[in-house]
């Protein structure tokens, strides 16, 4: 009798969702590249898809729960490859936004001569519809742009040593948060983040409470206040430009 298959993501521990367990955000990542085949990650077999669109992971997309999560609210199946990359030029910030999922979400920044290890998701047509959906990129009132990193400034350099000539990334359109130096701060995983955040502000501390399991249990799916809370972003001068504003194209 065969026992369990090892390459469920139950069984290498990727089964957990951000959607679900807002603090776990941005939600584990693959050690190494695979194929993402329903509930399995396989090993691939090139790491270059060219009938697919690159797309730089700095967050959740890069949680392989997330994606399936994504991919099966909109009945997508086909499997998607995601590529280990060394990413010159991203920092990974935090989004100024409330996200209706009840986190605060990642957002990438240009840094000059930061080295960032990333995942490179390959996405097909009706995947990269799915994935500008879920980042609003469609509406005007999404979080999310798309932006398209040229070779020209930002080196993307797979595991194999192969540089691509360029890949997308979402920007947020609210920017991202600073340090209090205007130095976009990074995004250091959820709880912690959360804690500095309501540390900082007392009228944050107002709207969702004193704990990061406060703030998520306010937040989630409450569109009203997750909109008071990016605006109190702004409000208070904690904002700043993320500098990819002008990677990104018209659609």
């Amino acid at each position: 009798m065969a026992g369990p298959d090892p390459r469920t993501l139950e069984a290498l521990g990727l089964a957990e969702a951000p959607r679900d367990h807002p603090l776990s955000y941005p939600g584990k990542w693959p050690q190494t590249s695979g194929l993402l085949d329903g509930d399995r990650l396989l090993p691939l077999k090139r790491l270059v898809y060219e009938d697919r669109v690159p797309v730089v992971a700095v967050g959740s997309n890069a949680c392989p729960a997330q994606l399936r999560h994504k991919m099966a609210e909109f009945e997508v199946s086909s499997p998607i490859p995601m590529v280990k990359a060394m990413v010159t030029g991203i920092g990974v910030g935090v989004s100024a936004h409330v996200s209706l999922t009840g986190y605060v979400s990642a957002s990438p920044f240009q840094a000059p001569g930061t080295v960032s290890e990333l995942f490179i998701t390959w996405l097909d047509a009706a995947q990269l519809a799915v994935v500008d959906a879920s980042e609003g990129v469609t509406t005007p009132t999404g979080a999310y742009d798309r932006a398209r990193l040229s070779s020209e400034d930002f080196r993307i350099e797979l595991e194999s040593g192969e540089l691509l000539p360029g890949a997308y990334v979402y920007v947020n359109r609210r920017g991202v948060l600073h340090d209090g130096s205007g130095t976009p701060r990074g995004h250091p995983g959820e709880r912690p983040l959360l804690t500095s955040l309501l540390a900082e502000s007392p009228r944050l501390r107002e709207l969702f409470g004193d704990t990061p399991e406060e703030f998520c249990d306010r937040a989630r799916f409450d569109r009203a206040l997750c909109a008071r809370g990016t605006r109190l972003f702004a409000e208070e001068g904690l904002a700043t430009a993320s500098g990819l504003e002008r990677y990104i194209r018209p659609r």
